[in-house]
């Protein structure tokens, strides 16, 4: 499994669908899997660390494990079938529930978990951009122009 990090939420145009852009902790490979307008929305809040008045699902999922005194260890993107991406959650008691990678990952973004993605996963959907002299932000977007989601298939 290769450890990723959320570089953000983008909507792809003209299809108006978004996108979370995953890339790998120690490599140049990003991971793009397009979700729900409510699954961006849900992490984007998280990446900026801005508590809506109300709890949303995933703040209310954290706030119930945290009750429950059991921690989300680690998010699993495991499997692309038809794609479609395939999540595990791995809590602290041994558990493991599967789910889409956008629910997940807006977990993990609430609780500290480490996202990871199956070496498999990462070969047949990332895109290989050696680091440059561009921020990452802009290198997200020059991406994001750049592809559509015929190229990786849709869902998570």
């Amino acid at each position: 499994m290769l450890q990723m990090e959320v570089v953000g939420v983008r909507v792809e145009m003209p299809s108006n669908q978004p996108i979370v852009l995953l890339k790998e902790a120690s490599g140049d490979r990003y991971l793009p899997i397009w979700i729900g307008m409510t699954e961006a929305t849900a992490i984007a809040l998280a990446q900026a660390e801005e508590p809506p008045p109300r709890p949303l699902t995933h703040d209310l999922f954290r706030d119930v494990l945290e009750a429950l005194g059991v921690r989300l260890r680690t998010v699993k993107i495991v499997a692309l079938r038809d794609g479609i991406f395939f999540a595990d959650l791995v809590f602290s008691n041994g558990v493991e529930v599967s789910a889409r990678p956008s629910d997940s990952i807006a977990l993990a973004l609430r609780t500290g978990a480490t996202i990871y993605a199956s070496e498999d996963v990462v070969q047949e959907a990332g895109v290989s951009m050696p680091d440059d002299q561009e921020d990452e932000v802009e290198k997200f977007r020059q991406f994001l122009d750049n592809i559509t989601p015929e190229d990786f298939g849709r869902a998570g």
